[in-house]
């Protein structure tokens, strides 16, 4: 798989595509121009990874239960390869997870997931239970459930976290969410949020005018969070 790397030292940020995107998506669309000066000044390397979006979740001809089994093959991609590869090339200890969109999802799944490894998660304009149809957005999944769609949706295996050792890993990690007043998906993230207060972690939560579920809406969201 394809992927982008800019800088050569500070935090390891490992970047998710928007629904469906590439690799390449978040330079076209200035958000590597919008951090330059960090990446530049040896704070921060980002690493642009490509999507499978396509074979996974809108995979529409697949089998629910082969979409899932497909996106555990990405997440073990990501674990096994991508964060070697950033650490072979950057030894800093300090790994964030960061998307917009639909890699806001990836971003946060991931990192909820496994808080022993990310530092940090920053996630912009992000649907956190892809089971639930919300106006032209459907169900991922077509009504299909299992235990790895379960533990593949924040908004639901988040509130039942119990492990003391994992949800100490997941209250020292940095949550960074924001979402546009307007988007579709601005109830999920307020009750993402509130699973979380529940938990005893404090995201830093941002809500944005209008639906700003763009680009340039983003550089703005990264100049505040990084």
């Amino acid at each position: 798989m394809e992927l982008l790397l800019f800088g050569e030292s500070g935090a390891r940020v490992i970047v998710f595509p928007t629904r469906a995107g590439r690799f390449y998506d978040f330079e076209n669309w200035g958000l590597i121009a919008a951090l330059r000066d960090k990446i530049d000044s040896g704070l921060l390397q980002i690493c642009c990874i490509d999507s499978i979006d396509a074979e996974s979740f809108y995979c529409n001809w697949c089998p629910p239960k082969d979409r899932i089994s497909r996106h555990k093959q990405y997440e073990s991609y990501i674990l096994k390869e991508v964060i070697s590869f950033t650490h072979a090339r950057n030894p800093d200890s300090l790994l964030i997870a960061h998307g917009c969109s639909m890699g806001a999802y990836h971003a946060v799944n991931i990192a909820m997931r496994h808080p022993r490894l990310f530092h940090k998660v920053i996630a912009f304009s992000g649907r956190y239970d892809l089971t639930r149809g919300i106006g032209s957005f459907r169900d991922l999944f077509d009504g299909y459930y299992d235990e790895d769609v379960y533990f593949h949706n924040p908004s639901h295996f988040v509130p039942n976290i119990s492990d003391p050792e994992l949800l100490d890993y997941i209250r020292r990690m940095q949550v960074t969410i924001a979402i546009g007043e307007a988007d579709s998906f601005l109830e999920n993230n307020l009750q993402f949020c509130d699973v979380l207060h529940e938990k005893g972690i404090k995201p830093s939560f941002h809500i944005w005018s209008g639906e700003a579920h763009r680009a340039r809406y983003w550089c703005e969201m990264l100049a505040a969070a990084f």
